[in-house]
């Protein structure tokens, strides 16, 4: 495998930004890979290596890359503009869609990101509530603002940074974290700190640490736990939002939260978010209430174009019983491979819909299990899948996707890499 031009580019890279990249989690020693194009199933980088991609931008591209109905209504809505900074038809049209599949979120802002998603729940939870405090769960990641970089998953996991220099204290001690799938503790803590809650904040399924699932009832005794204790709870489905199923975790799950956090699938490959809840929490923000957020983007007439060609595709083709369907084979695969190579003690395959992880562990049901997971020994099993061929994202803490442009020869490449790669490793 050639790598010339990436590794010409990333010398480059480093004088220009901080560790050569735009995000700490595309980081990969001895360097990264730079992609040239992409399309359906596949990613190519500069040197000319095709890769299988199962990253896919980290979750967005649920139909794959350069999907035709989404790039026809990108071209489409261009003809009539990329930025108006006024309301658009596209918005009440998306906003009415979404609400089909999300009821919770009677009201509902579009932002840019999940980060700023999740930033706005937690904001307005706290100016419905009135309170300080919010409870989020160990390594669970909703983004890159202070008041959730505490205990975060992703690439905070990754580097062994469980806290970012630069969140002053005063605003990290207003942030209380439990355990992943314990009960008791979610309820040990409201307990301790009645009256000064504002809400919890929780991936249904941990998207940014492996996938780690929940607990047969786990997410209905959350609900349960933070009505008994007047806390809001907010479901932060920027993984899970339209991937598990068209109705979120929520729906795949049956349990509605107070407030929700969209992204990634929801912008069809371009950047958005999007908060929003019960009509009297969300009516708190401004410039209906005191809570304050804004944005220039907001509402971006080609994010919410994407999105909604994404969507109904969704619909039409019926992507979620395809694609999951997918996912159950692969998964069903990677455990007939570990099992055929005795690493049934080393490796654990896990998963849920079109969404898997190969641990080098066994199967977490949290944070602190998962962190006990052999960080070095997954990298060398990820730079062989790259040279069989498969881009896994670069991390033990990352989760891995299928689109409906995955074939079935995509299929057999993946697991084929992953048994040259595993017995390399074993």
């Amino acid at each position: 495998m050639m790598q010339d031009q990436s590794a010409q580019l990333y010398q480059e890279a480093k004088t220009l930004f901080p560790g050569g990249v735009s995000s700490p989690v595309r980081a990969i020693k001895p360097f990264p890979f730079f992609t040239k194009s992409a399309s359906g199933s596949h990613i190519t980088d500069v040197d000319g290596n095709q890769y299988v991609d199962c990253c896919l931008a980290y979750g967005p591209l649920i139909l794959g890359h350069g999907h035709p109905a989404v790039r026809e209504a990108i071209t489409k809505q261009l003809e009539s503009g990329c930025l108006y900074g006024t309301p658009s038809e596209a918005e009440v049209e998306y906003a009415r869609k979404i609400k089909t599949y999300y009821p919770g979120m009677q009201m509902l802002r579009f932002v840019n990101t999940g980060t700023e998603a999740t930033m706005g729940a937690i904001r307005a939870a706290r100016g419905f509530t009135g309170r300080d405090k919010i409870v989020k769960i160990e390594g669970g990641f909703h983004g890159a603002h202070d008041a959730v970089l505490v205990k975060a998953g992703s690439g905070a996991a990754t580097i062994g940074v469980p806290d970012s220099l630069g969140v002053p204290v005063d605003v990290a001690k207003n942030t209380l974290q439990v355990p992943y799938n314990d009960i008791q503790a979610l309820e040990e803590t409201l307990s301790a700190h009645e009256g000064e809650i504002a809400c919890l904040i929780m991936e249904p399924v941990m998207g940014n640490m492996g996938p780690i699932l929940p607990k047969d009832m786990y997410l209905r005794a959350v609900r349960n736990v933070t009505k008994e204790h007047d806390v809001l709870l907010i479901f932060d489905e920027v993984i899970t939002g339209f991937r598990i199923s068209i109705f979120g975790a929520q729906g795949y799950y049956g349990v509605e939260p107070d407030l929700t956090t969209l992204g990634k699938i929801a912008g069809g490959g371009l950047p958005i978010g999007v908060f929003g809840g019960r009509k009297d929490i969300m009516e708190t923000v401004a410039p209906q209430g005191g809570v304050y957020q804004a944005g220039t983007y907001n509402g971006n007439p080609l994010s919410l174009t994407a999105g909604m060609a994404t969507v109904e595709v969704l619909e039409k083709e019926n992507v979620h019983h395809k694609v999951n369907a997918k996912g159950r084979a692969l998964w069903q695969s990677l455990n007939d491979v570990v099992r055929g190579l005795k690493m049934e003690d080393q490796v654990t395959p896990t998963g849920i819909a079109s969404m898997f992880q190969l641990f080098f562990g066994p199967q977490p049901e949290n944070y602190e299990q998962a962190l006990k997971a052999d960080k070095v020994r997954f990298m060398k099993f990820w730079q062989h899948m790259l040279q069989n061929g498969v881009f896994f994202p670069p991390s033990q803490f990352e989760t891995n996707f299928l689109s409906l442009a995955h074939s079935q020869a995509d299929m057999e490449q993946i697991v084929t890499a992953c048994k040259k790669s595993l017995a390399v490793v074993k």
